[in-house]
Parts: C-alpha cells; sequence; structure tokens
C-alpha cells in the first residue's frame, strides 16, 4: 500500500482537527505539514487539542509547500483561504482536496484551467459524507418527475455562508433536470422581504442558522396529492471522514479537477 503524504491547512478548525484524527488512525495517510494562522515552527504534537502526530505547522501557505514533502493538500478552511491554498497546492504540484465551499465560477474555471495544465487531480467538494452525496444524486433522480421542489437546509450558526453548499449544488442538479418554472402563485407576495426564501431557477431555498446544529438538509418534492423528501443529516463531523478519505486516496488517479464527491463514486 502506497502511503499518501497530506498537508492539513486548518488543522485547529472542527473539520481539520477531525480531519487529524482520522489520518491518526488511517495506515495509508501520513501527516508530513499543517498550515495555520498561528504556531508557526511549532509541531502538531506540541499545540493542545491536537493529536500527537509529528509534523510540522506552518503560517506560510507558499513555505509549508516548498519545504514539506506532500502528495496532497487537505483544505477545510474558508472559501478565501480554500482558493489561494488550491491554486498554490496546483502551482507546487501537489493535489489539493478541498471541502471549502463559495468558490465562484470565474475561481473554479481558473482553477480547472490550472489543474488541466499540470495535469494534476483536484477535488473539491461541496459535501464530504457519503449519505448527503446520495442525496443529491437522489434528488436529482427525483426532479425527473417531481419538478416542484423546495430545499430547506440547517446548519450551526457559525456557518458563513448561506445557501450552503450542498444546497447550491443540489439546486444545480436539479436544474439538469427540471424545466425552468416559477414555483407557487402567480401573484405570490412576500409581506416580509425573504419569506420565500432564495429564488433559485423559480425553486426556493431556505437556510436555518442555529445552535445545536451541524449539517442537515430535506429536499421536498410536491406533486398532485402526495410529496416526497429526501432528508440527510450529519450529527457529527465524523460523518464527513469517510469522503475525504475517498478524495485524498481517488485524487492520486486523477489528471483533473473535480467538483462533486459524487464522480468519485461507482
Amino acid at each position: 500500500m502506497n502511503q499518501i503524504k497530506c498537508i492539513v491547512a486548518g488543522p485547529r478548525g472542527k473539520m481539520g482537527s477531525e480531519a487529524l484524527r482520522m489520518i491518526e488512525k488511517d495506515e495509508q495517510l501520513t501527516l508530513t505539514g499543517c498550515i495555520d494562522r498561528k504556531y508557526d515552527g511549532m509541531n502538531v504534537k506540541d499545540v493542545d487539542g491536537l493529536p500527537k502526530l509529528d509534523a510540522p505547522i506552518f503560517t506560510d501557505t507558499e513555505v509549508c509547500l516548498q519545504e514539506v514533502e506532500a502528495d496532497v493538500l487537505i483544505d477545510l478552511t474558508t472559501p478565501e483561504f480554500g482558493y489561494k491554498h488550491t491554486k498554490l497546492a496546483l502551482e507546487h504540484n501537489v493535489r489539493p482536496v478541498v471541502g471549502t465551499t463559495g468558490f465562484s465560477d470565474e475561481q473554479l474555471e481558473e482553477l480547472r484551467s490550472l489543474a488541466a495544465e499540470k495535469q494534476l487531480g483536484a477535488v473539491i467538494a461541496p459535501n464530504f459524507a457519503i449519505g448527503a452525496v446520495l442525496m443529491m444524486q437522489f434528488s436529482k433522480w427525483a426532479a425527473k418527475h417531481f419538478p416542484d421542489v423546495e430545499i430547506i437546509e440547517k446548519h450551526h450558526d457559525q456557518k458563513l455562508d448561506a445557501p450552503s453548499g450542498t444546497a447550491v449544488k443540489t439546486a444545480q442538479l436539479i436544474q439538469e433536470e427540471r424545466n425552468t418554472h416559477k414555483q407557487g402563485h402567480e401573484n405570490e407576495k412576500e409581506t416580509i422581504a425573504g419569506a420565500r426564501g432564495a429564488d433559485f431557477d423559480g425553486m426556493r431555498i431556505h437556510s436555518l442558522r442555529l445552535p445545536g446544529l451541524v449539517a442537515h438538509q430535506e429536499v421536498v418534492f410536491g406533486n398532485l396529492g402526495e410529496t416526497l423528501t429526501i432528508k440527510h443529516d450529519s450529527h457529527h463531523r465524523e460523518s464527513f471522514m469517510s469522503g475525504v478519505k475517498l478524495a485524498a486516496t481517488e485524487v492520486m488517479k486523477l489528471d483533473v479537477l473535480v467538483y462533486g464527491l459524487e464522480h468519485l463514486l461507482d
């Protein structure tokens, strides 16, 4: 079994620290470095709350990529840093695996072009939970038969983007199967602005942000005399790690950027 050397960006975050624990238990993945806004020059094992892994910490991404031997950069930070890290990783011939959402179409196209130019694999996934990926695929299939649909996504109150990347990706997949049309009464009026949620191609997306939530989504389809709800719940961030592991191993076989974990499933 070939070892895959990994850098993790955002090791002290809730997702990043979970990724470190996953790597610690995994026989194929090895941590060779971390990128963090603090603790430059320290070792992961010496930072309180992190696993006892022997790997240096860098605050400068480019220095990390120059000094550390790595196959994969796992980025679980924010859209601003995720884009920067992805671009730098490709420029340094390291394959990025990114769980950050919020990239613009222009940024994605730039990263696709760079990955193709370098002939390097890259994975950007709005959601790394396998169940969430299946929920999106089932929703795309259902949209062929139930064109009236609304999406309700629920996340913890520290999430920065709304709607979530998963909700947007779900809506895009549904859009591929659904003829564009405005839902609801033609004379519908919001008495409080935003009451009907965001409008995406005529379907509505609603975002809830509350403490106690992790990541949850319902896709509700309506038809004459019936409704269909496709629902997924992540109760713990550990639920995302099987997808992170899958992406980190499969990205080694790719020479293009892939957007969405569904492309890596059988």
